[in-house]
């Protein structure tokens, strides 16, 4: 049985075990594998091909020292032709490692990069699928730095840490045979001094790598930090926080500091030391093996069965410089690995993240009405459907009215605090439904349950009389228009950004959904037009033009359901009576649920809900609720009062 490692004391590889988690190398190799099994094979043969060339010339030198000495003892016509054909193999020997080399850097850069590209997608892809719910827990900072730094890590892994233990490993195993072939007695003065070398590597690369894992970490947060910073750099300025920013950014950069010098510290320190063990190995070596030669009466104990002269001696000694330096380069490849693993971690736990789960069978369809039946077509009528299956075989076709219903529902964003209670509320085809209420009473947590972003913990929402849990999320979010308080646009242009509500939507579509949002006469005052490119979320607009833009993309969509967060938050008074009009227009034909503050925009709806902390309290048009004098009557007169 083993000796228990002494208290203290962990190996680079016990590091990797702690810090990464189990599989995580091999799961990575699987991949590999998977995908690029001939390539991979092929640059195994050549990393063979040139640690063999690497190290093969040691003997051809034992053979080429004893050729030389043949010919100053015997003249050099006999030894002249046996050193140049030595000459000759050793040049060839050379050259096949320098091809051997060559291809197996350019298959690994064409491996990693493809790799790469396919864990970038997948990631991407994963991340396309996740609900909500991450998104709200997770730093975008730091979901960032899995595309940038951890990647950057696998790359490494990869390419250059992977073939270069391996290699190193090779040519240890390679040199120890050979070593042995030519003096058992000195083989074991070089084993005493890998032991030597094995206790530093415990020693010092035991605390690098667990520093490395800390290290990856602290850069994803401080990535995050940055990321933050640069999204709300506005409202730093705005309340002159630039010196307490900074402060905080020292502060988390500080732990970055601390955590990658201890780390390359030691790191650092780990080459020097097994460099100068090496340095002092090769001398004492010299020293015995010199003196091993003038010892006659001491027998050469090897596989060879030479005997110890300076043709054993020196090949020896160079194989021993190899040796040593392999045995450190192994020590810094397995830190290397160590760092690459933390990184791999955080992507597989980005990849194994639970997808939003969506267990809906019905389906929405194009439909038209036949014999005054619906039945489902391939063309696109302006009629839809939702086609239900059943467990008989049978299949059912619902006209899209747009009647949402909620019974008795509760919800919370953690079972422990629920934040919505007994919600129940009916809003038929064409209505228009307005939520009420304080900050944080629920309204905009309403909406994200009717999106199924979230699911409802207790109770029922109904879409057409069907379970919403029941329609595929993808189906039931088509259906659905939204305009949110804070409006985001992607890179590309007016036009691609207002089609993206309806990914075939003509020009002229687009334009018309402009026209009824009211945008079409700012956007024809733009530099080119619809042709206009945005970035930076539309930072050559100003936030009026750009929840116009939000608008126009949820009228090109023309949805039956229409959801408004806030949707004229952003806009001035003036342009709010604008805008107003062409909302009216969208809204027409539809069931509207619009959230609200300024109560003079949801006068006009069918149903107010008044909202407190979760509940409904009050239900009823304007007219119903002003002379109830509830709590609807004091918000809207606070409001008329604080307006005059």
């Amino acid at each position: 049985m083993p000796n228990p490692m002494p208290k203290g004391k962990k190996s680079p590889m016990a590091g990797m075990k702690s810090g990464a988690k189990k599989g995580t190398f091999k799961r990575i190799l699987k991949t590999l594998f998977s995908e690029y099994k001939t390539p991979l094979l092929f640059v195994f043969v050549c990393i063979i091909l040139s640690t063999l060339a690497a190290t093969t010339s040691n003997l051809f030198l034992n053979n080429l020292i004893r050729e030389i000495k043949l010919g100053l003892d015997s003249g050099w016509d006999s030894a002249l032709p046996s050193i140049l054909k030595i000459i000759g193999v050793m040049a060839g020997i050379y050259l096949i490692g320098v091809i051997a080399a060559f291809f197996q850097a350019r298959i690994m850069a064409v491996v990693t990069q493809g790799f790469l590209n396919k864990t970038r997608k997948a990631m991407f892809g994963k991340m396309e699928k996740l609900p909500i719910r991450y998104f709200d827990t997770h730093p975008h900072g730091d979901i960032m730095s899995y595309y940038t730094n951890d990647i950057d890590t696998l790359r490494q892994l990869i390419s250059q840490a992977t073939p270069a233990l391996i290699q190193s490993a090779l040519t240890v195993i390679i040199l120890v045979a050979y070593m042995l072939y030519l003096s058992v007695w000195m083989t074991l003065i070089v084993f005493g001094a890998v032991a030597l070398m094995m206790i530093v590597v415990k020693t010092i690369g035991g605390n690098s790598a667990k520093f490395f894992i800390r290290q990856q970490k602290a850069l994803g947060k401080t990535e995050g930090y940055i990321e933050e910073m640069m999204s709300g750099q506005k409202v730093v300025k705005v309340f002159n926080h630039e010196e307490e920013s900074c402060k905080d950014f020292d502060r988390i950069n500080g732990e970055l500091f601390k955590e990658a010098s201890k780390a390359n510290s030691f790191a650092n320190i780990l080459m020097p030391i097994m460099g100068n063990i090496g340095n002092i190995l090769y001398v004492f070596l010299a020293f015995v093996g010199g003196l091993l030669i003038l010892s006659p009466n001491v027998q050469n104990l090897s596989l060879s069965g030479q005997a110890l002269t300076v043709a054993v001696v020196v090949p020896f000694l160079n194989m021993t410089r190899q040796f040593t330096n392999n045995i450190s380069q192994i020590s810094q490849h397995i830190n290397s690995i160590v760092m690459a693993l933390a990184g791999a971690d955080r992507i597989f736990e980005l990849m194994d993240e639970k997808p939003e789960v969506d267990d809906g069978y019905v389906t929405l369809v194009n439909a038209k009405e036949v014999d005054g039946k619906l039945v489902e077509c391939e063309e696109r009528t302006g009629t839809w459907a939702w086609k239900h299956p059943h467990e008989d075989g049978t299949v059912t076709y619902t006209k899209l009215m747009g009647d949402v219903r909620m019974e008795n529902m509760d919800f919370g964003y953690t079972p422990e605090k629920i934040v919505l209670h007994d919600i129940t509320l009916y809003a038929e085809p064409g209505q228009k439904v307005a939520f009420v209420g304080a900050t944080g009473a629920g309204k905009t947590t309403i909406t994200n349950l009717i999106n199924r972003f979230y699911d409802v913990a207790d109770g029922k929402i109904r879409y057409d009389g069907i379970n919403i849990n029941k329609i595929k999320k993808d189906d039931l979010r088509h259906s659905l228009g939204i305009v949110l308080q804070d409006t985001t646009l992607f890179t590309g242009t007016v036009m691609e950004n207002i089609r993206y509500g309806k990914l075939d939507a003509t020009d002229e579509e687009c334009i018309a959904a402009a026209k009824l949002a009211n945008a079409d006469e700012f956007i024809r005052m733009l530099s080119d037009g619809y042709d206009t490119m945005l970035t930076s979320n539309g930072g050559n607009l100003s936030q009026g033009q750009r929840q116009l833009l939000a608008i126009a993309r949820a009228a090109v969509a023309d949805p039956p359901v229409m959801i408004l967060d806030e949707a004229t938050s952003s806009i001035d008074t003036r342009t709010e009576v604008i805008v107003q009009k062409g909302m009216d227009a969208l809204m027409k034909g539809r069931t509207v649920f619009v959230i609200a503050h300024r109560l003079s925009t949801i006068q006009n709806s069918d149903v107010i809900m008044v909202l407190e902390q979760g509940r409904i309290i009050e239900r009823g048009n304007h007219d119903s609720l002003i002379a109830q004098k509830g709590k609807y009557y004091q918000l809207y007169t606070g409001a008329f009062e604080q307006n005059a």
